[in-house]
């Protein structure tokens, strides 16, 4: 499994780094894509079956990675009225799972937004972007890494019987490195507060991981699906990016861009 899990990683990888590297269309197909599947996988979790608050979470996402670029108040505010049509529509028809669908259009569309925001901003998107990538990409090795070689007291044993202290710690070293090694890259004036501020992104990632296996156990599901060999499902391989994602761009708007203008 280990050795499947690489081969997916090796194969995914570079496409990923491609389109984020390119970024215009070429981003935004990759996240409607991965926002398509994730619509499937998220009434498929929780409803077992796929069908209309599917499609319009799918299609939601796709309409976030076309206009979070230009119009990101658009685009969640499309992903709003969506959510609250899936939540409505449920009510009414009575369907189970109703606030789980609606929570789901959300779940999807506004980590998309946040993520095609960021790659547009005109100055220091795409570095932005790589290092997003790099630091969710470090907390998993490290969280892996750490985790089976120290062990110890498990993070949350009610919802991850794997996740250990030692695990969220190696994340957290491991994402600071490339915060640091990143600041050193893009002539930052100190290391230092971008490295705590990748190992606080770590933690978000754990959160966010975390938060998907919770899911998973409410609803006895294994993976999302089986899309990635070795991995499972999309959203079992971007659950922390999305958790994150959502965080980083709010704290760019707040600095006013100003922290991730990478020159």
């Amino acid at each position: 499994m280990l050795r499947l899990r690489i081969l997916s990683a090796l194969v995914l990888a570079p496409p990923a780094l491609a389109a984020v590297w390119l970024g215009g269309w070429a981003f935004v197909a990759l996240v409607s894509l991965a926002a398509a599947v994730m619509g499937w996988e998220w009434q498929r979790l929780t409803t077992g079956g796929f069908g209309p608050a599917g499609v319009a979470a799918s299609a939601a996402g796709i309409a976030a990675a076309a206009l979070g670029a230009q119009s990101p108040e658009l685009a969640l505010a499309v992903v709003g009225l969506v959510g609250l049509g899936v939540a409505g529509e449920g009510l009414l028809r009575h369907r189970p799972a109703t606030a789980w669908l609606a929570w789901g259009v959300l779940y999807i569309g506004i980590p998309v937004t946040s993520l095609v925001w960021l790659r547009g901003l005109p100055e220091g998107g795409r570095a932005a972007l790589v290092w997003l990538f790099l630091v969710i990409w470090a907390t998993d090795i490290g969280a892996y890494a750490a985790g089976r070689s120290i062990g110890g007291p498990l993070l949350a044993p009610r919802v991850s019987p794997k996740k250990t202290w030692a695990g969220l710690i190696g994340g957290m070293v491991s994402a600071a490195m490339v915060g640091a090694v990143a600041a050193r890259l893009l002539d930052h004036p100190s290391m230092l507060p971008l490295a705590m501020f990748s190992g606080l992104m770590a933690v978000v990632a754990q959160i966010g991981d975390l938060g998907e296996s919770w899911v998973k156990r409410r609803f006895g599901v294994k993976d999302s699906s089986n899309v990635i060999p070795g991995h499972g499902g999309v959203f079992d391989r971007v659950d922390g990016l999305i958790a994150a994602a959502p965080v980083v761009a709010l704290a760019a708007w707040a600095a006013g861009e100003g922290w991730l203008a990478w020159r």
